[in-house]
């Protein structure tokens, strides 16, 4: 019998460990739907979660608890056929934060006038090596995307390996597919879009942000129990590395990535750090994110 448990307990440890990377919650809203079955949407809505939630995304062991959260809402805004739809897709992935119960957004980001080709029950499949379709390439990329900024955060660099993933999804990408969905391409005046993120996280003139990402978790949040002082000094520190990156490269969509995920986070930390650091994180923000400049001045005090 103890042998039978101690089998079962090993094989129960060895399905924890061998977790899926992505913990999904994924919902299709249509608030302008005109024609086509809403079954369709509900559909997808499970294939999505279905395929985030099953895929092996890395070689790495992840326990069920280390799962990286990811909320995805598809609001689909036009129907260009039975199966064509336009969509904007928000996305938001978060990490806990060491010795507390909070969980701390990595990226809060808005993909606008997506183009979705679907027909009710299509497999959605992996695509990192070969276009198959857009949807797939889609969820492939921001499902590399994703593990890009939390491998970030745990270690510098360490996210190198999926955005050049994400990349060469990109470079995938035929003519057609990029022609009909535009947030594929480098043409055109939008430097917010797929390509350009991934340009941005790959540039050497974006690397200060992203060594800042491990500084702000790492040094910073994950520290904040045990040390406070130090860790409000290594996310100072951070906020401005990520300064350097705003005179670097003005308007990078990684900027606006960041202050969309932080802004208020920020805020609320640095009410505790001292005069000093609160001048200089409000300084460096009301200049990294101008269009919330105001936000920043309850750090005057």
């Amino acid at each position: 019998m103890k042998r039978i448990f101690l089998l079962i307990a090993c094989g129960l440890l060895t399905t924890i460990l061998h977790a899926q990377e992505l913990n999904p919650t994924v919902r299709i809203t249509t608030p302008k739907l005109q024609t086509a079955d809403p079954q369709i949407f509900k559909t997808m809505e499970s294939s999505i979660q279905e395929f985030l939630n099953n895929t092996r995304w890395t070689d790495d062991d992840f326990a069920d608890d280390e799962r990286i959260e990811v909320n995805i809402q598809i609001n689909i805004t036009q129907e260009l056929d039975n199966n064509t739809f336009m969509a904007d897709i928000a996305l938001q992935s978060v990490r806990p934060v060491y010795g507390s119960d909070y969980k701390t957004a990595l990226i809060s980001h808005v993909d606008k006038d997506v183009v979705i080709n679907y027909e009710e029950f299509q497999p959605i499949l992996d695509s990192r090596d070969i276009f198959k379709d857009n949807l797939s390439a889609l969820l492939t990329f921001y499902s590399y995307l994703v593990l890009g900024y939390d491998y970030d955060s745990f270690s510098p660099l360490g996210g190198d390996p999926y955005f050049r993933i994400a990349q060469s999804i990109i470079n995938n990408i035929p003519p057609g597919a990029s022609a009909q969905d535009k947030g594929w391409s480098s043409i055109g005046g939008n430097k917010t879009n797929r390509y350009w993120i991934i340009e941005n996280m790959l540039s050497p003139k974006v690397r200060p942000y992203r060594e800042a990402m491990y500084k702000y978790h790492r040094l910073g949040l994950d520290m904040m129990a045990s040390n406070s002082t130090k860790a409000l000094g290594s996310m100072t520190e951070a906020v401005s590395d990520i300064d350097q990156v705003r005179n670097a490269y003005p308007n990078s969509i990684a900027l606006r990535i960041f202050s969309n995920a932080k802004s208020d986070e920020i805020i609320d930390v640095f009410r505790a750090a001292d005069r000093n650091a609160k001048s200089k994180v409000m300084q460096v923000m009301r200049k990294v994110d101008v269009a919330n400049a105001n936000k920043y001045n309850v750090l005057r005090s």
